[in-house]
């Protein structure tokens, strides 16, 4: 099964691999839309790819689809489980759904109750474990003692082709675009989407884009090799770890430069900006890109912003529209 040696690194799909990916899950979710934000901001031209419109409400349906889809039906008759703080959690219960069969996830107690209501909805089962043992499943240092199919969804090359979808959307919508801002959590996004415009010659720069409570992309691009940082606990839960993942960052490192920081302030004004401009509820991750985009004065020109998720619980957002930070 997909994921079955935590630590094997990730390939660079090809562009054959990335479009029979694309088929395969296109049955099942709609091409995300792109739409231009007009802020008036000055050597910015910002747009904006919602991958939050799907029924898991997150861009990691793509991944889970092609993981599930493509792995023979005896092999995941008994079940399918995952490791996750949510999204991927949802995305897998909806894919294990589609394909007809059992579903777990691995979750932290203090992961957002909408995911984890998510995942039940669609039939899985939410197993609550501690934090160490969840950072030691999500880091790759373990893995659950199951004979379900185990999708670890960091380093499982069916889920970064899958998440590459993404780049040969934006490739086609917005062909001219200088910049990709894709919010880090474990590197699916950001590895996915440079490597479909990496393998269609595209010039755009895909930068990863972090918050300011755990900055894993800043420190391993500065040492040259992965460190651990400091991870502060905030609202924003999707993206930040300890720690960049060796196993997918060997493909990162060959396709990102750079990342970008922004802090929570920053972030939670993102996500009532998009509110306000566009009606579209986000989660923090997913604003962080548009922060960045906002924010940073290094980034200029034709700016893409992934969002990667629309799934928060709603005291978080009540708060974030209230003009607070949620804790």
């Amino acid at each position: 099964m997909h994921g079955q040696d935590l630590q094997a690194p990730v390939r660079i799909p090809d562009l054959g691999e990335i479009t029979e990916a694309a088929r395969r899950i296109a049955p099942h979710l709609d091409e995300s839309p792109v739409f231009e934000l007009p802020l008036g901001l000055p050597g910015k031209r910002i747009f904006i790819k919602d991958e939050g419109r799907n029924r898991a409400g997150a861009f990691k349906l793509r991944g889970a689809l092609n993981a599930v889809l493509s792995c023979p039906h005896e092999r995941i008759a008994e079940g399918v489980c995952t490791v996750s703080s949510g999204n991927m959690a949802y995305a897998v219960a909806v894919a294990a759904r589609i394909a007809g069969v059992p579903m777990a996830a691995y979750m932290y107690a203090h992961a957002p109750h909408s995911k984890m209501e998510g995942v039940r909805e669609n039939g899985g089962e939410v197993r609550i474990v501690s934090d160490e043992v969840y950072w030691s499943y999500a880091l790759g240092q373990s893995a659950p003692e199951t004979e379900w199919a185990y999708i670890y969804p960091v380093t499982d090359q069916a889920v970064i082709t899958g998440h590459a979808s993404i780049g040969l959307e934006i490739a086609q919508q917005v062909p001219d675009a200088d910049v990709v801002l894709t919010p880090y959590g474990a590197g699916g996004l950001t590895t996915g989407t440079a490597s479909a415009l990496h393998r269609l010659g595209h010039t755009a720069e895909v930068v990863a884009v972090e918050a300011e409570v755990a900055t894993p992309v800043a420190a391993a691009l500065a040492a040259g090799h992965p460190v651990t940082v400091e991870m502060q606990r905030s609202f924003v839960k999707a993206i930040g770890a300890p720690t960049v993942i060796d196993g997918v960052w060997s493909a990162t490192r060959q396709l990102v430069r750079r990342s970008s920081v922004v802090t929570l302030e920053q972030t939670v004004a993102a996500m009532r900006l998009l509110y306000d401009e566009a009606k579209i509820v986000t989660e923090g991750a997913s604003a962080t890109a548009l922060a960045a985009a906002i924010h940073d004065p290094a980034l200029t020109g034709t700016i893409v912003c992934v969002l990667s998720g629309h799934n928060i619980d709603a005291a978080d957002y009540a708060t974030v529209l209230q003009g607070g930070i949620p804790q």
